[in-house]
């Protein structure tokens, strides 16, 4: 099973990159705010179902992929 993880700084949590972006897009002439600049994670799982490939993502996530006391993740399985 394919699963896709987007791992973005949490609200409030300093996100230099993200304040790079938005003003160097300011710079460019295009209006932003609160940009927000994190990492997509595409995976290959061996799993049985849906149910138990997400099950192993999320377990990656809160042990390797994501920092959970900095980072938020949102996890997407496909086929």
């Amino acid at each position: 099973m394919r699963a896709t993880v987007l791992v973005r700084p949490k609200q409030g949590i300093l996100d230099p990159q993200g304040e790079a972006v938005e003003s160097a897009l300011g710079h460019l002439g295009f209006r932003v705010a609160d940009a927000r600049v994190g990492k997509v994670i595409d995976l290959e799982v061996d799993a049985a179902d849906a149910a138990e490939a997400k099950a192993q993502v999320l377990r990656m996530c809160e042990q390797l992929l994501a920092n959970p006391l900095m980072e938020s993740y949102e996890v997407e399985i496909v086929g």
